[in-house]
């Protein structure tokens, strides 16, 4: 603990200040913030499990942010992502106790080209989110919701980067929302994956408190200040923000593969 408060200086909160925000801002419009704050806390000083479990909890006051946000604009369908968080929560749960017995790099590869099919997918078909048609729960969606929340959840507890780009395309997809009303929703299943996987990280005690709790409320600024700007400009904002996120994180994923 007193390496942790001595290596938080005036410098590394200015630092960490900047990215966070920059983070929670771009996090809360497409999701993909992780990119730039998880680095950011390795950066300053912190072993990578460390980074990991800090930048959970710091996301976890963003993702309140934006939700929050989100929620006073009515751009969320409680009764359908209600019954998906808790899928999400248990999904975390196993992927943060997992990726502490196991090394992150066996994931980059499988994110790498589900990224890389998330963003030509989106780009050939233009229409994409432009409508919200969402038209009712069925069996057959429901099931993939929870699947898809699961898998996720998992993958935000094991690894983290893209998991806000992951979701949104796939509540597009699967319930025929917006980037809107998906952008909203997505806050929700964020939140349960980040509360699952702050639990577990602090059970293992992967988490330095002086940097996440100071910089969580920074990111709650840039979150709310990020989801009004989504909320205000709509759609037509929110569709090239989550491309070029996406071909951010996965031009960043490439990189560390193929280095």
């Amino acid at each position: 603990m007193e390496t942790l408060f001595s290596t938080f200086t005036l410098s590394t909160f200015i630092f960490l200040s900047i990215a966070c925000f920059s983070a929670a801002f771009i996090d809360a419009i497409a999701g993909g913030g992780g990119l730039i704050s998880l680095p950011a806390f390795i950066a300053s000083g912190l072993d990578p499990h460390m980074a990991l479990g800090t930048n959970k909890l710091a996301a976890m006051f963003s993702t309140i942010g934006s939700a929050r946000r989100f929620a006073k604009s009515k751009k969320i369908n409680w009764s359908l992502i209600l019954k998906l968080a808790p899928l999400s929560f248990i999904g975390a749960v196993v992927g943060a106790k997992t990726v502490l017995l196991i090394d992150q790099k066996y994931l980059y590869p499988i994110a790498f080209f589900l990224l890389i099919s998330v963003l030509f997918y989106t780009l050939l078909n233009k229409k994409l989110g432009d409508f919200d048609s969402f038209q009712g729960v069925t069996r057959k969606s429901f099931l993939y919701g929870l699947l898809m929340a699961f898998s996720l959840g998992f993958y935000d507890g094991f690894f983290g980067p893209g998991t806000g780009s992951f979701i949104i395309f796939a509540l597009i997809k699967i319930f025929k929302f917006d980037f809107m009303k998906a952008s909203g929703n997505a806050k929700i299943l964020n939140l349960a994956s980040n509360i699952s996987s702050v639990i577990t990280f602090m059970y293992y005690g992967k988490i330095a408190y002086v940097y996440s709790l100071s910089m969580g409320l920074i990111m709650i600024l840039g979150a709310t200040l990020g989801s009004a700007m989504a909320i205000k400009k709509g759609t037509k904002f929110i569709r090239p923000i989550f491309l070029i996120v996406t071909a951010i994180v996965t031009i960043k994923m490439g990189l560390t593969i193929f280095k």
